[in-house]
Parts: C-alpha cells; sequence; structure tokens
C-alpha cells in the first residue's frame, strides 16, 4: 500500500484522491495536497449537479483536517467555480468538507460528538480552536442531519413544559414527541406567546392531526390549547397533581406546628411536628420504621393532619391503580373530590376546586397513562448541559446543545459505528 493510500484511510476521506504531502515549516503543520476523483469533480457545491467550468475563483484553499497527534493537518485542493443553472457561479463541491466549511467531515463529526459529551471549552481546547467556532460546527452539524426533514412532520402525540435555565426568571420552553421520544422544538421565554409560536409553525393543517398534548397544570398553556387545538385531549401530568396534594399536606402540617406552638405553647409538640415533614411527605411503601412511628404519634395526637396524609395518599393511589385498572380509578377519583370537599382542611378543599377544573385532563392522565415523565427526563438533560458548560451566555447555545444531542442521532466519531445500548 503506498503512503498516499495509507495518508487516504488515516485522513477517513472518500471519493478523494491524495496527491502528495508535504510540512510547512512555517506554519509547523502537514500540508495534504487533495483534489476529487475524477466522477465528482465539477459540481456545483450547494445542489451537487454537474455544472460547467466557470473560472478558478481564489484559487488553491485549506480545510483543517483532525490533528495527527500533536501536529496540525491541512487538506488543500484548488476551489475553481462552475457556474451552476440553479444557483450561479459557485465553488465547487468537494467531498471531504461541507459546502463554506473550514473543516472537513472528520473534524465536524468529531467535534460534534465532543459537544455533545462535554463541556465546549473542553472541546475547544482539545481540538485546537475557539468555542465560538464549535457552536458553529455543532449548528452546521445539526443542519445537516436535519436536512430534509421537518421535526414538525408527523406529530400526534406531543408534551410541553418550560424550563428555568438561568437565575432571574429565565425559561425556555420546550417540545417533545412522545412516539419518537425526541425534542421537536424549544424557545427561549415562556408564556402564551411562546407557546402560539410553536403552533405558528406547526401549521393548522399538522395541528389539528394532534390527539394528546400532556401539560403541567399552568394557566398559559391551558388557553393556549382551548384556542389552538380544542378537539386534543389536554393529558394532566400525574407527578404534578400528586405535588399539589403534598403541598396542601405540607401546608396543614404548618398550619398544625404553628397551633401547637402558638395556641397550646407545648414546644415539645411543636419540634415533634416539625421534624414530620419527610414522614408525610414519603409514600406510604417506603416508610423507615422511625417514620411509621412518628405516624402513629401523628393519628393518635393529631387527627387532621393524619387525616390530611391519608388523603395525599388515597390520591397518589388513585394514579397507582390506573396503571392496572383505570376504571376503577376514575370511580376512586370521583370518590376522592367527594371527601376532600368533606374533610373541613381549607388546604384540600382547595385542591378538590383545582382539580375539578382539570377534571377532564386528569381523566384523560387515567385512562391513557400518558405523562410528562419524557418532558421531565429531557428537562433534566437539559439542566446536565447548563452544568456541564458552567453557564451559557445565551439560550441559543444551549437551545444548539439540546437540538443536537436530544433531538436526533447524536454523532459518532469519525470512522466508527454507533453503538447501541
Amino acid at each position: 500500500m503506498s503512503i498516499f493510500s495509507i495518508w487516504k484511510r488515516a485522513l477517513t476521506v472518500e471519493n478523494t484522491v491524495v496527491e502528495g504531502i508535504r510540512w510547512d515549516e512555517s506554519e509547523q503543520c502537514v500540508i495534504v495536497s487533495v483534489r476529487p476523483e475524477a466522477r465528482r469533480r465539477q459540481r456545483c457545491g450547494i445542489c451537487a449537479r454537474p455544472a460547467p467550468w466557470y473560472d478558478t475563483g481564489r484559487g488553491r484553499r485549506r480545510w483543517r483536517a483532525l490533528d495527527h497527534g500533536a501536529v496540525k493537518v491541512f487538506l488543500e485542493a484548488d476551489a475553481s467555480r462552475v457556474a451552476c443553472q440553479e444557483h450561479g457561479p459557485t465553488v465547487i463541491a468537494v467531498p471531504w468538507a461541507r459546502h463554506g466549511a473550514g473543516h472537513t467531515l472528520a473534524f465536524d463529526a468529531q467535534t460534534a460528538w465532543m459537544a455533545a459529551e462535554c463541556s465546549k471549552s473542553a472541546t475547544a481546547t482539545l481540538m485546537r480552536t475557539s468555542w465560538r467556532t464549535v457552536g458553529n460546527i455543532v449548528a452546521r452539524y445539526v443542519a445537516d442531519r436535519d436536512k430534509g426533514r421537518d421535526r414538525l412532520d408527523g406529530l400526534r402525540r406531543i408534551g410541553i413544559d418550560e424550563i428555568s435555565h438561568r437565575r432571574g426568571q429565565k425559561y425556555l420552553t420546550c417540545v417533545v414527541d412522545h412516539d419518537t421520544g425526541r425534542v421537536v422544538w424549544m424557545a427561549e421565554a415562556h408564556g402564551k406567546d411562546v407557546l402560539n409560536r410553536f403552533f405558528d409553525a406547526l401549521g393548522p393543517a399538522r395541528a389539528t392531526r394532534l390527539t394528546h398534548v400532556s401539560a403541567d397544570g399552568a394557566g398559559w398553556i391551558a388557553e393556549v390549547l382551548a384556542a389552538r387545538v380544542p378537539d386534543a385531549i389536554r393529558v394532566m401530568d400525574p407527578f404534578h397533581v400528586v405535588a399539589w396534594a403534598t403541598d396542601a399536606l405540607d401546608e396543614e402540617r404548618r398550619a398544625s406546628w404553628n397551633r401547637a406552638r402558638r395556641e397550646t405553647g407545648d414546644r415539645e409538640r411543636a419540634r415533634a411536628l416539625k421534624d414530620s415533614r419527610f414522614a408525610l411527605w414519603k409514600n406510604e411503601g417506603d416508610l423507615t420504621d422511625r417514620q411509621t412511628a412518628k405516624l402513629a404519634w401523628i393519628a393518635a395526637t393529631d387527627p387532621r393532619l393524619h387525616r390530611a396524609w391519608r388523603l395525599k395518599e388515597a390520591l397518589r393511589t388513585v394514579f397507582s391503580l390506573a396503571r392496572t385498572r383505570p376504571t376503577a380509578a376514575l370511580r376512586n377519583l370521583d370518590k376522592w373530590i367527594g371527601w376532600a370537599r368533606r374533610c373541613r382542611i381549607p388546604a384540600f378543599v382547595d385542591l378538590q376546586r383545582k382539580i375539578r377544573r382539570h377534571y377532564d385532563a386528569i381523566r384523560a392522565a387515567l385512562t391513557t397513562r400518558m405523562s410528562n415523565g419524557l418532558v421531565e427526563s429531557t428537562n433534566t438533560k437539559t439542566r446536565l448541559i447548563i452544568r456541564r458548560g458552567f453557564g451559557f451566555h445565551t439560550a441559543d447555545a444551549i437551545i444548539a446543545l439540546v437540538m443536537l444531542t436530544l433531538a436526533g442521532d447524536k454523532p459518532t466519531l469519525p470512522g466508527r459505528q454507533p453503538t447501541t445500548r
């Protein structure tokens, strides 16, 4: 095998002829002279169609390739122009790089893989480039990966949620596809205006094909869904409903603590109630012996607080029952609403009113067994991206990395097949 063939394999380039290799003393780098194979020559750099020669353009140019050890490597070739019927005078297409890029496909692939696995700063340091260049490569890679594919096509069941990405009420709105498990849309800020932008991009025709939309109890989401997709079934996230009950229980615990501390002056009982938070929050099946004893003490000394705990556990049981017996879960939900209405605990009386306002969406959660778990998982991964990068100056940088890692196939290292887990 000739040295040129070895270099061609080392550079992981296809449809390329290596013409020569030399050392550039001034730049302290290796220059590999290349040209496209005959069947790939004189093609438009935008549409890749054959076109007649136009002129020499700006002469020869270089593309940054992957380093060999501690030495930088550049590909060098003529960058003449062709007269494309559609795009006019255009620089010829080259098989080793994207049109308009200053790096090879292998360089872009490795940079995108590293950006998906570690911080931009670490990626820029290892690849010996700037973090801004890393951002441009990520955008270029995502655009090429999603070329010819509209992420909003074929949506039937989606989930909507917002995530705080910075202090000072800085939010991102995220939309995921329940069927593919991928992010299909993300934008800075939250509220009705932002969500309306998503439905504007989706269009009326595709919006009518939506069958289910999962979300939390945010009023701005419900209002937009009622206006833009009135026929879609809104599904309330079960986790948020149980979280409402937990908040109501904690409100009653604080009220009991204040009564013991202020009205009766019983400091020991007040201290014991203050320390009962985790015993009351925890699921009944996960209680330790000490927490079980604490609940028994509450049942004996504060029946009202114990009744609030039973209400919380009963509501949680409704959603657990829905996994195997949805019809029974619906009946139990109605019974729970009646119980909470008569319980004479203000926090749970208010909670049953809130549940009645979202009654149809909660019933849909019980019958369809959908949740916002996929969206919450996406939010967790987004927070990991933010933490890994020690924060970002703009939301666009976060969105670009989310789209790189969660909106499609993740990048693979050049010359390797994607691994399956």
